[in-house]
Formats: structure tokens, sequence, C-alpha cells
């Protein structure tokens, strides 16, 4: 009988869907080979809320190095728009320069119910402190390749919005340390509130610091069972941190997944490492599971009522206004006359007919 002896140390930190395991394993080659390619193709872990899933690495929707293609029409599943550029080690959203834009979005529309978008990222420039900016954002959006105010793509957005955002254009701030991660769902009537950095419509959030750092830096966005949470991983330990949790989240199927980035006045540089993307599926699951298959046509939060913002018409111009009233008063005039011309040909041939 062929002894083996198995080490595994498991840990689980509650809470960060951290679990990783380290195994000193002695057995056969053929058995440690399959071993390991179960390892690579799925990947198991519990949810913050008892949800045991298996996880499948999508690369249809996933951008990793090489980059091979990445912008080139037919030979790469996503595009590049504005300033970014692809280079051997990143793909460079905006450089460290003033008023840039630049954004990379995927061609094929996403149509996973559950799904976790795992992004590695770097920000670092040569600015002090406060004088650095804007960010960049990760979308999951009905429209794509739309350049635009906030972090580089459209206001007014269909979908989600996960922001790292730099600087800080709210003169007061009492409650958030920058840079800071927040998220948003947008149904294509609510705007994004630049003054006020987002906080009008932000889900939740947290401090990150993540500038011009030594180590690796991770951002993660996890959809699960229409429960919206975004971890961070900015502190060197390999450790995911909670940065917001917000169930009954509701998300259509058929967005685009994206990353974009923006400088104005101050700058940095945006650097998008890797884009992964993995299906969820939960095991044994038979709860929830018609209200799972519910279509969903547009992005809402159950907890939280959208404020919605009546677009409305421009004011007219002076100019505008006088050819209106120009017009008005010619075409009063004109119905006048008719009337008059009218009424004096009725009254002569009533004064006809008396004769």
């Amino acid at each position: 009988m062929v002894a083996t002896s198995i080490r595994c140390d498991l840990r689980c930190v509650r809470g960060t869907r951290l679990f990783t395991v380290f195994c000193g394993v002695k057995m056969s080659g053929r058995a440690l080979r399959t071993f390991v390619l179960l390892l690579l193709l799925v990947g198991t872990s519990f949810g913050g809320h008892g949800y045991e899933t298996e996880e499948f690495l999508k690369r249809e929707y996933s951008l990793t190095k090489p980059y091979q293609g990445v912008g080139s029409p037919g030979f790469s599943h996503w595009d590049l728009m504005g300033t970014a550029v692809m280079t051997t080690d990143f793909i460079r959203l905006t450089p460290d320069v003033q008023s840039m834009q630049g954004a990379v979005w995927s061609r094929i529309p996403c149509y996973l119910r559950d799904w976790e978008l795992r992004v590695h990222f770097r920000i670092h420039g040569h600015g002090k402190k406060n004088l650095i900016g804007d960010g960049l954002a990760l979308w999951y959006t009905k429209e794509r390749m739309q350049s635009g105010p906030v972090f580089g793509n459209m206001d007014l957005f269909t979908g989600l919005g996960v922001f790292v955002d730099t600087y800080p254009n709210e003169e007061k701030q009492h409650e958030r340390i920058f840079p800071y991660v927040s998220a948003m769902v947008g149904n294509g009537s609510v705007k994004y509130d630049h003054e006020r950095d987002g906080r009008p419509t932000e889900l939740g959030g947290c401090t990150a610091v993540l500038r011009n750092l030594n180590h690796d830096t991770f951002l993660s966005i996890r959809y699960l069972r229409r429960r919206l949470t975004v971890t961070i991983d900015v502190d060197g330990k390999q450790e995911w941190r909670d940065c917001l949790d917000v169930p009954g989240v509701r998300l259509p199927l058929g967005y685009y997944f994206g990353a974009s980035s923006v400088t104005g006045d101050l700058s940095d540089n945006h650097d998008l490492i890797s884009l992964k993307l993995y299906q969820l599926t939960v095991r044994d699951d038979t709860q929830g599971r018609d209200e799972q298959d519910e279509d969903v046509t547009l992005p809402s939060v159950d907890s939280m009522e959208q404020q919605r913002v009546e677009i409305q018409e421009e004011a007219m111009s002076t100019i505008t206004l006088f050819f209106t009233l120009l017009f008005s008063l010619v075409g009063c005039f004109l119905l006048a006359v008719v009337g008059l011309l009218l009424y004096s040909r009725w009254r002569e041939s009533s004064r006809k007919r008396f004769y």
C-alpha cells in the first residue's frame, strides 16, 4: 500500500471571502497533475453570506497579459479608446498629463447572472497629497465606448459604476479620506454629482490608500444573488478587506464591462494590469431560484430610491425669443386681415341679397 501524507492549512477569513489553501501532498505524479488541474479549473469559496460557490474563469470577458491584439478589430475581445495605450506589462488608461481620457471596453455583452470581477491595477505619479487626480472607474453598463465627464465615461449611464476617486472635489470633507472607493447604480436618468464626489447616489464606500505603492493593488466586484459586494486588497497582506455590501441590487443581463480614467488640471498614471471575470455558481441551490430567474430590464436598488433628474429644456436665448414673438405677431396680423376680408365679403353678399 502506497503511503500518502497530506498536510493542509485552511484559512478562511470570515466576511472577506478570502479562502486560501496550502497543501503539502505526497501522491503519484498522475494524481498530482489531476489535482493541480482541478485547482486551476475550479475554485471553491464561501460567500460572505453562507453561499458555497464554485468559480470558473471566463477568458472571453477577461483581459490579461500579453494583451494580444487588444484594440485590433478581429483579434481581441477588447477595444481601446482615447489616450489608452497598451504595453507589455499594463494598459495605461491615462498618463501623468493634464486633460487626458482613456478607456478599455469589452466587445462581448455578458449574460452571466452571478459573477466576480477581480481587477489588478496601479495608480502612481509625481503629484503630492491632494495634488493628484482624478481616478479610475470600473463599469458594467448598457452603453460602451462613450467618453464623458464621469471618470472618462458618459453621465446618465445605465448600469453599475465602481469609482476609485483620488481627488476630493467637495471643499468640506469631514467624513471621507481620499483616495475613496464607492459604487453607484444608474438607470439612465441619474446624474453623478461631481461637486459632491457622488455622495447623493453612493451605495457605499471606503477609504483605500493605494497610490505610489511598491506592492500590487487589487479590487474585487462580486454580484451574487442580487447582492453587490466590493472588497479591496491594497495593504500588501494578500487579504481582502470589505468596502461595501449592498443587497437587492438588480442588474440586467447583456451589459458590457469596461474601465476608464480621466485627468484634469491634476493628473496621475492610471494603469490596468488585468481584469479577470469569474462565473459564480452556487452549490445545491434551490432557494430563491425563481426570483433569480426573473428578468430585469432596468438597473435598480431595492433599498434606495433613485433620484431622477428631469432634463429641462434649455432656456430660450434673447434672439430666439425675439423671433418667436415677431412671428407670433405677424401670424396674428395675417389672421386679422383674413378675418376682415371674409367679413367684408359676407357683408357685401348680404346687401345684395337684401336688395
